[in-house]
């Protein structure tokens, strides 16, 4: 671990499920057929959870993502983009109910969502900005190159919905990655301190889109982690160094070596993706020493 963090901030840590999905193989474990031609004749599905993680710091209450939106399963509209609403259930099959929002799976952790002080989104895909307007209090994080990706004159063909991002009311914080003295961080060229204290470090990791980041989460009582969102679909396939059928697949590689050298050095590091059937089951594991 890192010797600057403080070793009591953190105590507990949640995987918020916010429903489940299904999603085409080709899509997870990549493949040589172009992107269109799998989307629209695959039928291979794999099922897969859609979550977000909850993190209690002494500080205050911290989510990482905050998961899907109901609403996309009841309002026909939800995507304004005719090609998009077309395209969402041949690239997605869709899972979630009126339940499965943010502020209601946060109450069965016992969490409310008044008391969220800083969300990090680690992208802007409608499966992790969907619980957006459950905490409009809260210090919204992004990384400036994600940001720059609402720029676009058509960013929905990238799955990003401004409609549902820019909403009135929120205070969004756009991250420039400082430079890190710790030889364990040096090699992402930048990270992002949250709170101030190390616990819990934002690090650059492109490939899914421009802008995705990760976060490096280091407490007393748990192994360090390393939760990615969508870096990888299952954590062995990155260790595999085996790209999904989405993203650039030059830059993936470049970011899965890094994180691969940062797993060397700290072997006990517990890489969590948001979309791994595995990770509930390991993040418990990982953090049973927390009081």
């Amino acid at each position: 671990m890192s010797p600057s963090f403080s070793k009591n901030a953190i105590t507990s840590i949640h995987a918020i499920s916010t429903g489940s999905g299904e999603q085409h193989s080709e899509h997870r474990h990549g493949s040589w057929v172009p992107q269109l031609w799998w989307v629209l004749t695959s039928r291979s599905w794999i099922r897969v959870p859609i979550l977000c993680f909850a993190i209690e710091h002494l500080d205050g209450l911290v989510l990482f993502d905050t998961g899907m939106d109901p609403a996309i399963a009841s309002n026909p509209h939800y995507v304004d983009s005719a090609l998009g609403r077309f395209l969402l259930n041949r690239i997605f099959r869709l899972h979630i109910s009126p339940g499965d929002g943010l502020g209601k799976q946060l109450e069965t952790v016992g969490l409310m969502s008044s008391d969220v002080k800083k969300v990090v989104i680690s992208h802007l895909h409608f499966d992790h900005i969907g619980g957006i307007a459950d905490v409009p209090q809260a210090d919204f994080l992004i990384s400036q190159d994600e940001w720059r990706l609402l720029s676009d004159p058509h960013p929905e063909r990238l799955w990003i919905l401004r409609e549902h991002i820019e909403l009135p009311g929120i205070q969004w914080r756009r991250i420039k990655f400082g430079p890190s003295d710790d030889p364990l961080l040096a090699p992402f060229g930048g990270c992002h301190d949250v709170m101030g204290d190390g616990s819990l470090i934002l690090l650059p990791t492109p490939g899914h889109t421009p802008g995705s980041m990760s976060l490096l989460v280091q407490s007393a009582g748990m192994k360090p982690l390393l939760l990615v969102a969508d870096l990888t679909y299952e954590t062995q396939l990155l260790m595999q160094g085996k790209v999904p059928g989405t993203g650039d697949a030059q830059i993936l590689r470049s970011t899965y070596a890094k994180v691969r050298a940062l797993k060397a050095k700290m072997p006990d590091l517990v890489i969590l993706a948001s979309h791994d059937s595995k990770t509930v089951e390991t993040l418990k594991v990982a953090t049973t020493g927390l009081r």
